[in-house]
């Protein structure tokens, strides 16, 4: 009975919410300049109360917040007369010293002049007499709203309903999911206590199945969410007596995510999730914000090399063949093998955080040895070089004895693929630091329960995946409206990385800077014109040398640290040296875009795609085809859906493509029906063609006879092609007092030479020169 009123309640609340949607439809009015005009200025409102609300109305509508700002009274008294509202982006923040307390504190001020003035008589009515629309700041999209101050602040007091409508968070609302998990949920339970027997009876090697029960009710929701959403993609592999043994499943966001953050992926198998000894193996990134972006999912019951070789084939069919830039892992044999095989362009390696916590079950006994664990600390991560690498590894090996451990054998035997001295061209994009592996374990503890059935834990992933998405929004909504605190105001180098730069990032920058510029010591050496050279040791960190090269022509520049190529960062090193070249500006070749406030804005390369997808064939190439397509048309979908206005946009263009292949597939079938011609037929029409053009060619051989202007009669526009005009009618074709430039006309008819006017700055046509070869 509780479990039928739940539902009810569920439902009553997805109908509330579609109802506040249209609501909110209303109120989303995108206003031209002119409209919004007319729109307020004489206005009438009772009460400094409703004259806030009409403007924070508009603010909502429209994408920015709103301040109180100055007010005027009436001589002698307390009685306002004049009250303004500004952009809450209105003025200039005062320079004040940096301090804890604001030193994290964004600034949100751009001098933007956007303000309402109303006037007040004596009968207290507040009237319009002055608004200025204009903005000088990027205005928040329809989705963002609910987070602007003036929005929430309304929306706490209940002072406004449309102001409501517009601040609600897209995120607290009944998502798809809870729709799908009600429908869900009665079918669970029966499967549950059905036909338990069917998968769990361990096979001759001691592997256990999944109950039918659950299998069942997870392959339900992924069919139901498939037909929700188009570019939802599952699949599953099954054993040879036709169990399922292994599950992926990606929505079509996470599709967006690979395609803007796809260039480095953490596959992780540490996650037990229920009795059966079920891997939860997500595929994770990072996205623009420091922050972690999830690509798909999957479930493993058997980790052989067979079955990672279909996971990983899976997870590149559902990117539409492209994988990752590097790929880390755990150590595992079978994995490295599958990865090996089906990613051979993917640079492999193992993630150092999770080599740190493989120590646990490997080497238990030295897992809480505090001497043990730094010095191998400093193998994965410390060494800069590999004879360092190597002596660190053979004092390591000579302290602890432990050189019959097969686990710490094989580790060096594959040490290029973890040792940092060893692969530092890797791009691993922050997923090796210990700061972004923090945040990934956070992550994932909250939802792996050893008694939790599949289906539910799908449903527990996909609630995480909405506070990681929400987390992201709001990140973006604050790179948007805000900048970051610079500690150097008027450094021209920071200003450039907060204005490209999300915060997050920025702030990385910056201390790469301070460190370079401010604790660094440089030696310049010329190598040529435009070559440098520069020798760098870093105050209290040992007599390292870091050697940075620059060549000024061209803004290329390397370091020996080889930050960049691992982070996509520029190292401080660099940075000083570009101080000492006084170059104020980021390079564009060392702005990664994965970096930037513009992560999400990609432009599909069509014309490279075209090139990918001409060396495909048939069938193969048509279906990458389709699924680029129906991706950008997604994303088109997503992006219009908020506003009536946008979505007529959308429909419009859809139109006009549909009319315009249309003609083109009618030309096409025209150009593809007219008969074709015999063999001699052609042999004919080429000679008339050729005799044409040579009986052209000799009257323009023929030397220009100078006339009066009365021959200008003889010009025409340029004529259809093929087509000539003879003098007597080149005056019923065209006016050409009406032109400035004419074309000569040429005749089909025998005329005398006085009549073919030809000016002496003129040079014959392409169209009538000789043909002979």
């Amino acid at each position: 009975m509780d479990r039928s009123e739940d539902r009810k309640t569920k439902r009553q609340k997805r109908h509330d919410f579609t109802d506040d949607m249209e609501e909110k439809e209303k109120h989303a009015i995108v206003l031209t300049r002119k409209e919004a005009a007319e729109e307020l200025l004489g206005q009438v409102v009772h009460s400094e109360e409703e004259a806030y609300k009409l403007y924070c109305d508009y603010s909502h509508r429209v994408g920015f917040s709103v301040r109180k700002g100055k007010q005027s009274y009436f001589l002698g008294t307390k009685n306002i007369r004049t009250k303004d509202y500004y952009c809450s982006k209105e003025g200039i923040k005062y320079d004040e010293p940096v301090t804890d307390v604001n030193f994290n504190r964004p600034d949100t001020r751009t001098n933007c002049k956007a303000m309402i003035r109303y006037r007040v008589d004596e009968k207290g009515e507040w009237t319009v007499v002055r608004f200025v629309p204009e903005h000088n700041h990027e205005l928040a999209k329809p989705g963002e709203r609910h987070l602007l101050k003036s929005a929430r602040s309304l929306a706490k007091h209940g002072m406004d309903s449309a102001v409501n409508n517009a601040c609600a968070d897209p995120f607290q609302v009944a998502f798809p999911t809870e729709a799908l998990e009600e429908a869900t949920d009665g079918m669970l339970e029966n499967a549950l206590v059905a036909s338990r027997e069917c998968y769990n009876q361990p096979d001759a090697q001691g592997v256990q199945f999944l109950e039918a029960g659950d299998i069942q009710s997870l392959l339900s929701y992924f069919k139901r969410r498939a037909n929700e959403e188009g570019l939802f993609y599952w699949d599953t592999q099954v054993d040879q007596e036709g169990r399922v043994t292994n599950f992926f499943w990606r929505d079509s966001k996470n599709r967006n995510d690979f395609d803007c953050f796809g260039d480095v992926v953490l596959f992780d198998t540490s996650y037990n999730i229920n009795q059966y000894g079920v891997v939860c193996a997500p595929f994770v990134g990072v996205n623009h914000h420091w922050q972690n972006v999830v690509f798909g999912c999957a479930f493993l019951l058997d980790q052989s090399k067979a079955s990672y070789t279909w996971l990983f084939k899976t997870f590149l069919s559902s990117m539409g063949g492209k994988g990752p830039r590097t790929i880390f892992t755990d150590y595992n044999e079978a994995m490295a093998e599958g990865i090996e095989e089906t990613l051979p362009e993917t640079r492999h390696c193992f993630c150092h955080w999770l080599i740190q916590k493989s120590v646990q079950t490997h080497i238990p006994e030295l897992s809480t040895c505090h001497s043990f664990l730094n010095a191998f600390s400093r193998c994965v991560q410390g060494c800069h070089s590999e004879v360092e690498f190597e002596e660190a590894w053979a004092a390591l090996y000579r302290e602890t004895h432990i050189q019959e451990n097969p686990w710490f054998s094989s580790m060096y035997k594959h040490r290029h693929k973890w040792c940092m001295a060893l692969n530092q061209d890797a791009f691993d994009g922050g997923i090796n630091s210990l700061q972004w592996s923090e945040n990934y374990t956070n992550m994932m503890n909250g939802i792996s329960d050893e008694s939790t059935c599949l289906t539910k834990f799908v449903f527990s992933f996909e609630k995480l995946l909405r506070g990681l998405r929400r987390n992201e929004f709001e990140e973006d909504f604050k790179c948007s409206q805000t900048a970051p605190v610079r500690a150097i105001k008027h450094s021209a180098m920071l200003k450039h990385a907060s204005e490209v730069y999300t915060h997050k990032v920025y702030k990385i920058f910056e201390a790469e800077y301070l460190d370079g510029c401010g604790a660094s010591s440089c030696e310049e050496t010329s190598c040529g014109n435009t070559m440098y050279r520069y020798e760098l040791t870093m105050h209290g960190r040992g007599s390292r040398v870091w050697i940075v090269l620059l060549d000024t022509s061209n803004m290329e520049v390397t370091c020996n640290c080889k930050k960049f190529e691992t982070t996509g960062i520029l190292c401080s090193h660099t940075l000083k040296a570009f101080s000492m070249q006084n170059i104020d500006s980021i390079p564009d070749r060392y702005i990664l875009k994965r970096w930037t406030k513009d992560a999400r804005r990609r432009i599909y390369k069509l014309c490279q795609e075209e090139r990918v997808m001409q060396q495909m064939e048939g069938t193969e190439a048509e279906q990458a085809y389709r699924n680029r397509a129906m991706q950008y048309a997604h994303n088109l979908v997503t992006k219009s859906q908020e506003l009536e206005e946008s979505r007529k946009i959308f429909w419009d263009t859809l139109e006009s493509g549909e009319k315009a292949l249309d003609i083109f597939f009618e030309m096409r079938s025209l150009s593809v029906q007219q008969p074709l011609r015999d063999k001699d037929g052609n042999k004919i029409d080429r000679r008339k063609k050729n005799y044409r053009q040579e009986s052209i060619s000799k009257k323009l051989k023929q030397p220009a006879v100078a006339t009066s202007t009365s021959a200008i009669t003889d010009l025409v526009t340029q004529p259809v092609e093929n087509q000539f005009y003879p003098p007597q009618d080149a005056a019923a074709v065209t006016n050409p007092a009406a032109i400035g430039l004419f074309y000569q006309a040429f005749q089909t008819t025998t005329a005398p030479t006085n009549q073919i006017y030809i000016p002496p700055n003129m040079q014959p046509m392409t169209l009538c020169a000789s043909q002979e070869m």
